[in-house]
């Protein structure tokens, strides 16, 4: 009988991994809200518990969640501000960094900001963004891309973190 319940929880661990999707050659393009791959070769990928932990330490998290845009077609003369930003206390928001395709502006604002932020390409850092939120994934290769050995992606971003009864804080963008 164990041997029965230990081969089904197996299998049911098995499915499970097997239905999330394998990591692409590329960036993740649109649409970015999906799940995830469980794995980001180069990164370490971490749970809540362990993103806490890592808070807790001192360990910088770069928040990767795009910006608010004004939008267009705006009448002139139309005051418009962006709602605020809602982020892991302490994060520093390097917006609109986890696009599968970036400007030049923003692939000189992941760099420059991991660069700014981490005191050597051995340090530690956690990227994220939202749960089942590809552009922490993309972000988070970039990382690696650029040399960076101790990064750790948050899958679950902010949306875990709340579940482990912690807070949010407000953040605003800089500009462009």
């Amino acid at each position: 009988m164990i041997r029965i319940a230990a081969a089904i929880c197996l299998s049911l661990t098995g499915s499970a991994a097997l239905s999330q999707p394998p990591e692409p050659p590329g960036f993740r393009g649109p649409p970015y809200q999906a799940e995830t791959p469980a794995t980001l070769s180069g990164a370490q990928v971490i749970g809540a518990a362990q993103a806490v932990a890592l808070h807790d330490a001192g360990v910088l998290f770069v928040d990767v969640y795009p910006r608010q845009k004004r939008p267009e077609g705006l009448p002139e003369g139309t005051i418009w501000r962006a709602a605020p930003h809602q982020t892991i206390p302490g994060a520093i928001w390097l917006y609109d960094t986890g696009y599968d395709r970036l400007s030049d502006a923003e692939s000189r604002r992941l760099a420059a900001g991991l660069a700014r932020e981490l005191r050597s390409r051995e340090s530690p850092v956690v990227i994220f963004c939202r749960a089942d939120c590809w552009m922490g994934w993309n972000a988070a290769k970039r990382a690696v891309a650029l040399g960076y050995r101790n990064v750790m992606w948050f899958p679950g971003g902010t949306d875990d973190w709340l579940l482990q009864g912690r807070d949010l804080q407000d953040i605003t963008a800089d500009a462009p």
